[in-house]
């Protein structure tokens, strides 16, 4: 066993000691509630009216509730900070002041000065004042304990050399023991809570847009009988009392296109996806999308929404159209570049795929040395290409369009270009956060196209949709001109945050067990 194993087992011993003394007390380690009347923030924002002061000696009287940080004892009297979910605020407490009919001074000597350790939760109430160093502080006039921590909370020190240079011991910055260990990230890193409280506001803010707009959120199967509306290949599980397999949805567009079907003129859904797909800085094989779609539109109407939706998400996180994200500084103004698919391969490897038949497709990919295997179709062939040479030069956000039918078997077919269907896939730091397509309506086409699919699949593409014959039966019942996207929720809060890796915009990542 280490030292510091050993220092840490040590620790843990003592505070369970803390623990049973503070019972012996008759004090209860792990109250049932606690009810407190303002925030840290909400102070600090309002201390003005709240401040007691000789020109303000009646203010009102708060009561703040979170962790115990930072504790600076000093005989009779002791500064701490208390952490809550919106901030840190420092507290001045007392000996005398928070005195109580059972435990006397001891409340200060024996409970908040021997047995609160950094990271327990605690209970003031008291005033508000201005320390001599001008810092705003709630002095404590009653202590309550609302939280024993066994587990000794990092704490973060600083220490300055010789030279002048800070250093700092004992920091939680492993990326591993962030991911596992979320909960105490989230205590001692301050940044993370707001990385996820942009997502939060970044997810609202489509939400809402989509509403004004006046399109009903829904919520579709996620164990489905058949899985489709993507190329990937899902998880399975069995339903025991059905007896038969189902699988976790790898998308939820054939449910949205049902209920379009059905009558509605727009619907959407934020859902979780699961694609059991290798693990990457931009892959999770349990991700969130929103999927949209809307009557009698098609894709040049939902790229004009798309660039505009998420210009209002980055005015709202930013105040501005412009992220920066990490070395690069990425503009969401409108309107973003529209540049066809087969466009933006020749310009990058100047070979012009378009109208290639398989063969002169092999025959390319190899003189670019792209990897392939025989399951390998034109589609396929056409995506690994754009996927090298194209994709990660397009850094501010730009539409790719017009994409080969074989790469987009729920499209509808270009209506002025040959072998060519209406998509677009929106592309921004390098990675793809939206594909979109004017929807095939035309049942007896999907069934063709679904059809040929089902010929990928069996030669080896394990990606290659399956044929839904229900969804089928719903458009032979007839489903009106439909426009419909997907938005990676995760990708583009990676993009809205500035976070290096999809794990960054997710409070538990998939890791492998310990």
């Amino acid at each position: 066993m280490s030292d510091q194993e050993l220092s840490l087992s040590e620790q843990e011993e003592i505070r369970r000691e803390k623990l049973q003394q503070l019972q012996e007390l008759g004090v209860n380690p792990y109250p049932y509630s606690f009810d407190a009347t303002h925030t840290s923030k909400q102070i600090l924002d309002n201390e003005t009216e709240l401040i007691r002061d000789e020109d303000n000696p009646d203010t009102d009287t708060v009561v703040v509730a979170g962790r115990v940080m930072t504790k600076r004892v000093m005989g009779k009297a002791a500064f701490f900070n208390l952490q809550d979910s919106e901030g840190t605020i420092q507290v001045y407490i007392r000996r005398d002041d928070v005195a109580t009919e059972e435990l006397g001074t001891d409340n200060y000597n024996k409970v908040f000065k021997k047995l609160v350790d950094i990271g327990d939760f605690v209970g003031i109430k008291g005033f508000v004042f201005k320390t001599g160093t001008n810092e705003t502080t709630v002095h404590a006039e009653e202590f309550t304990f609302l939280g024993k921590t066994i587990r000794p909370i990092p704490t973060p020190k600083e220490e300055t050399t010789e030279d002048g240079e800070t250093i700092i011991h004992d920091a939680f910055t492993d990326k591993e023991q962030r991911y596992r260990m979320r909960y105490v990230d989230l205590i001692v890193n301050p940044e993370v809570r707001k990385t996820f409280q942009q997502r939060t506001d970044m997810v609202q803010t489509m939400r809402n847009i989509m509403n004004e707009k006046g399109y009903l959120e829904v919520e579709t199967p996620i164990l489905q009988p058949v899985y489709g509306g993507a190329a990937a290949k899902p998880f399975v599980t069995h339903h025991n009392a059905l007896d038969m397999d189902l699988y976790l949805r790898i998308a939820n567009e054939l449910y949205l296109k049902r209920l379009i079907v059905g009558g509605y003129d727009g619907v959407y859904e934020f859902s979780k996806d699961f694609r059991n797909e290798g693990l990457s800085r931009f892959h999770n094989p349990e991700f969130t999308q929103v999927e949209l779609y809307v009557a009698y539109k098609d894709y040049n109407w939902m790229m004009e929404f798309t660039e505009n939706m998420l210009k209002q998400v980055a005015l709202k996180l930013h105040g501005s159209t412009k992220v920066q994200v990490g070395e690069n500084e990425i503009d969401f103004k409108t309107p973003w570049p529209r540049i066809p698919l087969f466009e933006a391969i020749e310009k990058e490897t100047g070979h012009d795929l378009y109208g290639k038949d398989l063969d002169e497709l092999k025959a390319i990919a190899k003189e670019l040395h792209i990897e392939m295997d025989e399951s390998f179709g034109a589609g396929k062939i056409i995506d690994e290409i754009f996927g090298e040479f194209v994709e990660g030069k397009l850094i501010q956000p730009t539409f790719i369009t017009d994409y080969p039918i074989e790469m987009s078997p729920l499209t509808k077919k270009h209506r002025s270009k040959e072998g060519l269907v209406e998509r677009f896939e929106a592309i921004c730091n390098g990675k793809e956060i939206a594909n979109a397509y004017t929807e095939l309506n035309d049942p007896i086409d999907q069934r063709e196209r679904l059809e040929e699919q089902a010929k990928l699949r069996a030669g080896g593409d394990e990606e290659a949709m399956t044929i839904d014959e229900d969804f089928i039966r719903a458009l032979e019942y007839g489903m009106p001109p439909t426009a419909g996207i997907g938005i990676g929720i995760d990708r583009l809060a990676m993009i809205m945050t500035n976070s290096d890796s999809i794990r960054d915009v997710l409070f538990f990542p998939q890791m492998k067990p310990e």
